[in-house]
């Protein structure tokens, strides 16, 4: 694999940004798949590659991996702030063509994350299911509204979710994962979901109930709990399987 730590200017965030890459070495980029490998609140673009491996994952498939930077921003246009969710689901795809030759097409592109990357993934797979093969989500912030109301009561995270969402600590529809979901089954719409959580996780019950509602929905979307909480050996395990869920020949149906 050829790894590059990619600097460049963002349209979108009007200003420098940057992005770790994993790139296959024996094989024309044009047609491999790549995954969009997104980080949690608390990292940044370095800690897949950091505290997992993930690019010893990405050579025994033949996958890139693009890994951007959004600090906290919940993969959200910020209402007092910049634009990371058009970033990343629109105009990073098209950077990463312009640069490397990666595919745009959606059969080649796959969304993943952790934790509140987990949300980011789930929410770019659920407001355009065409875009993506498939997305894989990791202890993530499903249920996002019920957690700014019950779990962030922090001052600072008041002031940080205002500059995210807007005033009155209140999330936007647009931004609510059950309500994206219901939006795709209406619309015929059951995308390829793998999501994982611990069972130690203090986020398990809310993604128990996103994947209640998925399968009320008729997603079948893949669920699986193990021993474990919310840590990079937890995830490390989730993105190997991850990868071997969507790009082994044994069990891949992309």
């Amino acid at each position: 694999m050829t790894f590059i730590r990619a600097d460049f200017h963002s349209k979108e965030l009007n200003m420098s940004t940057s992005a770790q890459v994993l790139l296959p070495d024996d094989r024309a980029l044009s047609r491999v798949r790549v995954v969009y490998l997104l980080h949690g609140l608390s990292d940044n673009c370095t800690g897949w590659l950091r505290r997992t491996a993930v690019e010893r994952y990405a050579q025994e498939y033949g996958v890139a991996v693009v890994m951007p930077e959004v600090q906290r921003s919940f993969y959200t246009d910020m209402k007092y702030g910049v634009n990371y969710f058009s970033y990343v689901y629109k105009e990073l795809p098209e950077i990463m063509h312009r640069l490397f030759s990666l595919p745009l097409s959606s059969e080649k592109s796959y969304v993943m994350g952790l934790s509140m990357g987990g949300y980011g993934a789930m929410k770019c797979m659920l407001t355009d299911p065409d875009r993506y093969a498939g997305c894989a989500a990791f202890s993530s912030v499903a249920d996002l509204a019920w957690s700014m109301q019950n779990r962030y009561d922090e001052e600072s995270r008041h002031q940080e979710f205002a500059a995210i969402f807007g005033d009155g600590y209140k999330l936007p529809e647009s931004q609510d994962l059950f309500l994206l979901a219901k939006r795709c089954a209406a619309e015929g719409k059951t995308p390829r979901l793998f999501i994982t959580c611990g069972k130690s996780d203090s986020l398990r019950e809310q993604n128990e109930r996103f994947v209640d509602l998925l399968n009320t929905l008729g997603f079948a979307p893949y669920y699986e709990e193990w021993p474990g909480d919310h840590t990079w050996e937890f995830w490390d395990v989730s993105i190997k399987k991850a990868f071997d869920y969507f790009f082994s020949k044994k069990k891949s149906r992309a």
